[in-house]
C-alpha cells in the first residue's frame, strides 16, 4: 500500500523528521546537496529544543553550516519567527 503522498513528493521518513543541524548531518554525507528552505524552516522551528540539546551532545548545533545560503537562511529565520509571533505581539501593540 503506498503512503498518502502527492505525486513528486516523497513520503516522509524518520531520517527527514528527525533531521538536526550538527557534525553527524545528512548534509554532511559527500553527494548530497545543501540544505535549503525547507530544512532551515524545519531546523528554525526546532531551535530552542536543538538548543537545549546541543547543551549536553557533542556533534548538534542550532545552525547547520552546510546549506544553500539564503533561502536556508530565509527558512530558519521563518521557523524562529514562529515563536516569536502570535497573541502576544498584538497585545503588546495595543491593538
Amino acid at each position: 500500500m503506498r503512503p498518502n503522498v502527492a505525486p513528486g513528493y516523497p513520503a516522509p521518513t524518520m531520517e527527514n523528521i528527525l533531521a538536526v543541524a550538527g557534525s553527524n548531518s545528512k548534509y554532511k554525507v559527500l553527494g548530497n546537496e545543501s540544505a535549503g528552505f525547507w530544512a532551515g524552516l524545519w531546523h528554525g522551528m526546532i531551535a530552542p529544543v536543538t538548543f537545549f540539546v546541543s547543551l549536553f551532545v557533542d556533534g548538534v548545533s542550532v545552525y547547520e553550516t552546510h546549506n544553500n545560503g539564503r533561502w536556508y537562511e530565509f527558512g530558519f529565520m521563518l521557523g524562529v519567527g514562529a515563536y516569536a509571533g502570535g497573541e502576544g505581539t498584538r497585545r503588546a501593540a495595543g491593538c
